[in-house]
């Protein structure tokens, strides 16, 4: 079983920046991608950005130039730094892994996909 857990969230000016963290734990041999999604009442869930084992990001265009995302693998948690927030950056931030659970599962590419609990982040005008 794996777990991820989240936080960093809270309520900021226009502006302002924040930093979310996500930690797995668990049964993990190793992790693949990370990543961060949001998400607002009546939308579905949205890309916000991934990072690869090795370092490569993907962010959507929403957030270029403004939020980064990273990864410290020798504590299996990824981070998302967001500067120049907006209120349009108002929503529930979910936390996403990919995870190998065994040596086994990793040559099998048996993965587990997995998601946290979510953070509310609010961005006042």
């Amino acid at each position: 079983q794996v777990q991820l857990v989240e936080s960093g969230g809270g309520l900021v000016q226009a502006g302002g920046s924040l930093r979310l963290s996500c930690a797995a734990s668990g049964s993990i041999f190793s992790i693949n991608a990370m990543g961060w999604y949001r998400q607002t009442p009546g939308k579905q869930r949205e890309l916000v950005a991934t990072i690869t084992s090795g370092g490569s990001t993907n962010d959507a265009d929403s957030v270029k130039g403004r939020f980064t995302i990273s990864r410290d693998n020798s504590k299996n948690t990824v981070y998302v730094q967001m500067n120049s927030l907006k209120p349009e950056d108002t929503a529930v931030y979910y936390c996403n892994a990919v995870v190998y659970g065994s040596i086994q599962d990793w040559r099998e590419e048996e993965y587990l996909e997995v998601w946290g609990q979510g953070t509310l982040v609010t961005v006042s005008s």
